[in-house]
Parts: structure tokens; sequence; C-alpha cells
């Protein structure tokens, strides 16, 4: 029998246990990561703040709380993301030790290279968002007349900017789901072939919204890293299905 084999038989009341003291390890490196996220989340916050900063140079604008326990919640909210944030590596790895025993070793391989490259493709992209949330700030509270005051909820406008880094990061890790899609034999490279116009129209108007309007060269920035990762991913499921096909092909 297989050491996989081995695991893979393990007793319930075993599977529990070592579901338990995975799930501490994960919890307890979470609740680090919120104290040290909740430390810093004046050091976030300022950050953030930065793009309201801007524009009350040129007009009334300010970041508010709507109850006596707002700044606290935000403080908390800001602490619970970056303590996740912050923690990732540890549950992450926590989790995948756990699901480990159960699978082959191919299985493994395969599992460790996607979530790699889903975590690295998300940080970039993620990144990005960042990158761009200030300008979208910009660019969206510029509709309003220059004599008109701007008034934000800072519970609001820190969840606007999480949806755009998360966006963002969702939008790189694409590809990967593509290439996931296509060795389960879900998607073929042929569909993605003859749809590469509608994930390209796709891709200009996501960029075109998270980017501002008038700002063409973010938007390449945006859109040109998602297409070559497309075509990157694209380029791997018909390598796969050439692979496949050989297989199926040759004699038994």
């Amino acid at each position: 029998m297989t050491t996989a084999a081995a695991r893979g038989s393990m007793p319930l009341a075993s599977h529990l246990r070592e579901a338990r003291t995975r799930a501490v390890r994960a919890a307890s490196a979470l609740a680090i990561g919120v104290v040290v996220g909740y430390a810093i989340s004046d050091q976030v916050l300022e950050i953030l703040r930065a793009p309201i900063e801007q524009i009350a140079q040129t007009r009334d604008a300010s970041l508010n709380y709507d109850s006596v326990t707002g700044a606290f919640d935000l403080r908390l909210k800001i602490a619970l993301i970056t303590g996740a944030v912050l923690s990732a590596p540890v549950w992450l790895f926590e989790v995948l030790r756990y699901l480990a025993p159960g699978l082959t070793r191919r299985e493994r391989r395969y599992t460790l290279g996607y979530v790699l490259a889903a975590t690295v493709l998300f940080l970039v992209g993620a990144s990005f968002g960042f990158a761009l949330f200030p300008h979208m700030v910009e660019l969206l509270t510029g509709f309003a007349a220059a004599e008109d005051t701007t008034i934000l909820t800072a519970s609001t406008y820190v969840d606007f900017v999480l949806k755009t880094i998360v966006a963002t990061g969702i939008a790189f890790v694409m590809p990967v789901l593509i290439v996931l899609l296509n060795a389960l034999g879900i998607v073929s490279a042929r569909t993605l072939r003859r749809s590469w116009r509608v994930v390209v129209v796709a891709i200009v108007l996501f960029s075109a919204m998270v980017t501002p309007a008038a700002d063409v060269l973010s938007m390449f920035l945006v859109a040109l890293p998602m297409a070559a990762l497309f075509g990157a991913a694209l380029l791997i499921a018909q390598l796969h299905d050439r692979r496949r096909g050989r297989r199926s092909r040759a004699p038994a």
C-alpha cells in the first residue's frame, strides 16, 4: 500500500483531529495577523485617504463616519482584511496539507502549481487595482460641480477600494481558471479560439471600467497584460489538447 493510500484510509477520528489541529494553527495565524492589522490600521487608512486629501486641495472633500462606533468599526474591518492577507500563507498551507494525503503525487503537483500561479497572478492584479483606485476616485468625484462638497462615508469608501482591488485581482486569475477547466475537459482550446474576440472585448470593457475614462494609457496597462495572460492560457490549452489527442490515438 502506498503512503497516499495509507493516509487516504485514515480513520474518521484521525481526520477530525488533523482538521482541528490545522484549523487551530490557521486561526492562530489569523488572530496574530488581525492584531498586527489593527496596529497598522492608521497607516493603512492614511494610504486610502490620500486621494481624498488630493481632492480637498481644490474643493471641499472629507471622509466621514455615520455613527458613534464608525471609526472603531472601520479600524476593525481594516484589521480583519489585513490579518487575512498577512496570514494567507499559513492558512493556505494548512488547507493544502490537509487535502494533500487524499491526492496522488500527480494531483498534488498540479494542485500546487495551480495554487501558486493563482496566488501570484492575484497579487499582481491586486497591485494593479491598488495603483488604479486613486485615479478612479479622482475621476468619479470629478463629476461633482466645483461648488459642491464631496462627503464620503468611510465604510462605503473602503468597501469601494476593496472591491476594486479584489475585482482586478480576480480578473488576473481567470487564465488559471481557463487552464484548469481545460485540464478537466470542460473547455477545449478550439472553443477558446472561437471566442477570443468576445474575451478581448470583455477585457477592454473591464479595463475601461476600472481606469479613468480620459486615461487611455492606464486602460492599456491593464488590458495588455490580461490579454497576454489569456493568450498564454490559450497556448497551454492547445498544447494540452494536442497531447491528449496523441494519447487517445496511440495504440493500446
